[in-house]
């Protein structure tokens, strides 16, 4: 940290896919003292990780795709700065991370892109538009699907935080009847939003005609919709999930799917990432997925590689920046 003198460091970004961290960023401020190496493909484990970052100063992580536990972290002997995409992260070893004297800062993220996407795999879902679009460009039958309204249709929100509300807002535009529930939802909150407060999970489940799961991953929403609750959904409703797959449990939503009892789903997360070639979900009937495009956008880019930027710029110069875990509010004055 501070005056690095003549030497340079090594910088990895990894999972760039699109192959665009240094032309969706400005990377000249570091350019004199910082070499960018990109990865487009995702190291499988923790040996294929440790062997392409031993020799790493710095590395740049999208969200919570890549865990940094602390064998991992024990394994890179030059990492000093570990720069993640948002500013919450469950993946890494923070305790380890100090303990070798690595420091991890974080970004800023908006909520818009998988609010986007929530509505793009829930319209393709309702109006068909895979199916259609394929049939169309094949030179298949006409008009193969009748499609779902929304008009008038409850959609049930498992969560109304930020991206929560925010979907639940266009659910209105739409005229749907938009109701919400989560373990520690309040009406002070549906009110707010101008949403119904379902009285328990079961009744959401159980008079939704689409469900939308916006709820972060923890100890008491993992397997939150296990059989019995899917077996709930009515056979003609959606489910959508752009949050965590362990939330749902994958193996029953399966059975829902091929065994028709659900109308269908839309899946941007997976509990593998990338998808293996074989997966089952990747040939699930009545399933529009997408590869976990979530946070995927131009404008969400832009600012996770700027800000990684300038993460590596203000530790060059001493001053680091969005530190993680970022602290807690201070206790109110009382007096």
């Amino acid at each position: 940290m501070g005056d690095v003198g003549n030497a340079r460091l090594r910088c990895a970004v990894l999972d760039d896919f699109q192959q665009v961290a240094t032309e969706i960023a400005d990377w000249s401020p570091v350019a004199d003292h910082v070499d960018v190496v990109s990865y487009d493909t995702h190291f499988p484990d923790e040996d294929a990780l440790a062997a392409a970052l031993s020799d790493a100063d710095i590395v740049v992580t999208l969200r919570e795709r890549v865990p940094f536990p602390g064998s991992l972290l024990a394994r890179l002997p030059r990492l000093k700065l570990l720069v993640a995409s948002g500013m919450r992260n469950s993946v890494i070893d923070y305790a380890a991370a100090e303990a070798r004297g690595i420091t991890v800062c974080g970004t800023a993220s908006s909520s818009t892109p998988p609010v986007e996407l929530t509505w793009a795999l829930l319209l393709g879902l309702a109006r068909g538009i895979v199916q259609e679009g394929n049939g169309l460009r094949a030179g298949g039958p006409w008009q193969q699907t009748v499609g779902a309204d929304l008009y008038g249709r409850r959609l049930g929100l498992l969560g109304l935080g930020k991206i929560g509300g925010r979907v639940a807002q266009v659910g209105l535009a739409f005229g749907m009847r938009v109701s919400a529930w989560s373990q520690n939802l309040t009406r002070e909150r549906t009110d707010e939003v101008g949403v119904e407060l379902a009285r328990s999970k079961e009744e959401l489940l159980s008079t939704a005609d689409f469900v939308s799961v916006h709820l972060a991953l923890g100890e008491r929403t993992r397997g939150l919709l296990g059989p019995a609750e899917l077996a709930l959904l009515k056979p003609t409703a959606y489910l959508v999930n752009t949050s965590r797959a362990a939330i749902v449990d994958q193996e029953a939503l399966l059975a829902a799917l091929h065994e028709g009892r659900i109308a269908g789903a839309g899946v941007d997360v997976f509990d593998t990432e990338p998808l293996p070639a074989g997966h089952p979900m990747r040939t699930a009937p009545r399933l529009l997925a997408t590869p976990h495009l979530g946070y995927v956008s131009r404008a969400n880019y832009a600012t996770y590689y700027g800000q990684a930027v300038e993460a590596i710029a203000a530790y060059l110069a001493g001053s680091p920046v969005r530190r993680l875990p970022a602290p807690a509010p201070a206790a109110p004055n009382p007096a």
